[in-house]
């Protein structure tokens, strides 16, 4: 199993955090296992294009919220880190009192 759990939709409250400010938070290591995703549908084009994270943040986010932490954006690189054999990848994640 990649991920910890393949959800679909975002279980936690709603941060408003702007690109910028997700900027502000350093990145860390995260393991994919320990992962909840918040989409259950994966675009190919996406996860498959060489220039996809061209416009975004380097980084996936993810929301640390009751214990878990769950993928908000970078599906498609935490995908590519796995198929690349890789069990952990570098994310940004704020931590959300729940």
């Amino acid at each position: 199993m990649i991920f910890k759990l393949v959800g679909n939709g975002r279980p936690y409250p709603e941060h408003s955090l702007s690109n910028r400010e997700w900027a502000q938070i350093p990145p860390r290591q995260v393991r994919l296992d320990s992962l909840i995703t918040t989409k259950a549908v994966l675009d190919l084009h996406s996860l498959l294009a060489r220039d996809s994270t061209f416009y975004g943040d380097l980084f996936p986010h993810v929301v640390q919220w009751n214990g878990d932490l769950y993928l908000e954006d970078g599906l498609h690189r935490a995908l590519r880190a796995a198929l690349h054999q890789r069990s952990t990848l570098h994310a940004r994640v704020l931590e959300l009192e729940g």
